[in-house]
Formats: C-alpha cells, sequence, structure tokens
C-alpha cells in the first residue's frame, strides 16, 4: 500500500488536489479556482494535471479518490443537473479523470466525504461516535450520513440531499427546480444574496460571506439578521434530520460554519421547538459532549472533504463498502 493517497475536493469555487497519508496528514496540497466557465473538460485538465504534479514529487502508487457536489450516481459516478456545476450535467467523472490520469478513480459525493473523514479523523473520533450527520455549508449546503461507520448513500447515491430540502414554502426559486431550499439561506452564496437584499452592497465593496460574518461580529444589524436566518433555516433542517435519524452527532462544516457563534443561538433553539427527539436527548450544556445525548457540533477538521477523499481509496483496499 503506498504511503498516501490522492484526495480531490471539486468545489463550485474552488478545487484542491493533495497528497494525504492515512493519519490525515497533508503532503502537498494545490488549490485553483474550478474553471466552471471553461467547461467540464478543462476542470478535467486541470485535476488530471495536479495528479501528475503531485506523482512526479512523491514516489509510490497512491489511490484516487475525488469529492463532488451532487447529484452523484454511484458507483458510476454520474452527475446528474448538479445545481452547483452547471454545465456538468451527464459527466461521467469518474471514466472521464481514468481516461487522462491512467490508473483507477473513486468518486464520491464531497458531503460523504467530509461527513467519513470527519467521521475517522475528526468529530467521530474525539466523540467515539459510530454514526453521524454532516452538513457542509459552503458554495451549497451538501449533507453526509454515517451509519454505523459506513456511508449511507442510498439507492442510487443520492442520499443527504437535505441542501435542497425544501425549508421555506414560499422561498425564492433554487437552482435545483425547488424553492426556499437550506442551500439558499445557509450557504455562503445564500449569505451574499440576503445581504445583498438587505442593502449590505451599499458602500460597493465586493460582498462575501466572510465580510457579512465581519459585519455581524462588529454589530450590524443588517448582517445579524442574515446570520439569524442562517441559523432558522439551519434550526428548521437539523429539527427534519434529528427526528428522522436520531444519531449521536451533527456536525456542520464548511467555511460559513466559522461563523457558528453568529448563527448558533438561533438554530438551537429552533432545533429545541422543532424537534421532540432533541428535547428528549439534549445536552445540559451545547458545547459540553454528554454520552448518550445528541449533541450539534462545529467540525474538527479544517479540511473534512479532502481528508474524506484521500480515505476513499483506502477505505476500499479495506474491503469497507462506500
Amino acid at each position: 500500500m503506498s504511503s498516501y493517497s490522492i484526495g480531490i475536493d471539486l468545489g463550485g469555487t474552488n478545487l484542491r488536489i493533495a497528497a494525504v497519508a492515512p493519519d490525515g496528514q497533508r503532503l502537498e496540497t494545490i488549490s485553483l479556482a474550478t474553471r466552471l466557465a471553461d467547461g467540464p473538460q478543462a476542470v478535467l485538465d486541470d485535476m488530471a494535471e495536479a495528479i501528475r504534479q503531485i506523482l512526479e514529487k512523491h514516489d509510490g502508487q497512491p489511490g484516487i479518490g475525488v469529492g463532488s457536489p451532487g447529484p452523484l450516481e454511484l458507483p458510476a459516478g454520474v452527475l446528474h443537473h448538479p445545481p452547483n456545476l452547471p454545465g456538468f450535467d451527464g459527466l461521467n467523472l469518474k471514466t472521464e479523470l481514468e481516461r487522462r490520469v491512467h490508473r483507477p478513480v473513486q468518486v464520491n459525493s464531497d458531503a460523504n466525504l467530509a461527513a467519513y473523514g470527519e467521521f475517522v479523523l475528526g468529530a467521530g473520533k474525539t466523540y467515539a461516535v459510530d454514526s453521524l450527520c454532516m452538513l457542509t455549508l459552503g458554495t451549497g449546503v451538501g449533507c453526509g450520513i454515517i451509519l454505523d461507520g459506513r456511508i449511507w448513500q442510498g439507492m442510487q447515491g443520492a442520499a443527504g440531499e437535505s441542501g435542497h430540502g425544501p425549508i421555506i414554502p414560499d422561498g425564492p426559486p433554487c437552482p435545483c427546480g425547488a424553492r426556499g431550499c437550506l442551500e439558499l439561506y445557509a450557504s455562503a452564496t445564500g449569505i451574499v444574496r440576503r445581504a445583498k437584499a438587505l442593502g449590505i452592497d451599499d458602500s460597493g465593496a465586493a460582498v462575501t460571506a466572510s465580510a457579512v460574518a465581519q459585519l455581524a461580529a462588529g454589530g450590524d444589524s443588517r448582517a445579524l439578521q442574515v446570520f439569524d436566518e442562517v441559523g432558522y433555516s439551519l434550526g428548521l433542517s437539523l429539527a427534519h434530520l434529528i427526528n428522522a435519524l436520531d444519531l449521536p452527532l451533527y456536525v456542520l462544516g464548511g467555511g460559513v460554519a466559522a461563523a457558528f457563534p453568529l448563527f448558533a443561538p438561533k438554530m438551537f433553539a429552533t432545533v429545541r421547538e422543532g424537534s421532540y427527539v432533541y428535547r428528549m436527548s439534549m445536552p445540559k450544556d451545547p458545547a459540553v459532549y454528554e454520552k448518550g445525548k445528541t449533541h450539534i457540533a462545529p467540525a474538527q477538521l479544517h479540511d473534512a472533504g479532502i481528508v474524506g477523499a484521500a480515505l476513499l481509496p483506502l477505505m476500499s483496499a479495506a474491503k469497507t463498502p462506500a
């Protein structure tokens, strides 16, 4: 077995390729902008070139794992109308990348792999749980579910699409075809949309989710309203997930999760109101882990997605079904 594997995190904004040791240590990371405007073939070429660069610098025959936004048909690795990858519908990500690098490639959803990385080396390890659910709050909102130590993919690989679960019936249209989805409120894209709607771009400066978070931390009432809505939307979605799954741990990761203190109060209040299962099993202090209670916590890994992608070929080598 190689001393490392290659993990690829394909996002709607950024593309990251890393050589990762089995303990999660990044030996090298290549970060690029995702060239969506140039089409899927250009993005695949960028992946292949980064893989070649890593193989030239590091000895071994590493496995390659790719995490991609969904919906994703698994195990075939075919994308189906991914809202955050326009122009990628019908792309066989696995086959096309294998054709370029001439070695086996494993593909799974980015949220599944982030959840698996967090399970193996992050919060799942810290709290010694056998199951967890993770919401990834980035350009979009993904969801990965680990049941009894294994990724739960569903019948056709589409399990965990909670980011496209409608929570506000009369909400704005979502690229997925529904209205009022969680992604429209709890993603970085959704935060920017709401900030602009509330006039936060009046200064003419570029609006980003992190900039809105900085304004909220400084007491700006409009920015605080945005994160109050983030917390409310997450609380609604988590209430449904907790009622349906009754797992010990729900993890929030991705760039937006850095603002956890800003949206957590409204989120916890909404979960308590919306989930009787949570009220039955909530800890005395949400920040203190208690075995046998339902916990909602920030992710512990900085790059859970790319770690999980690198763990994917190791998982397969150990004959653990994905």
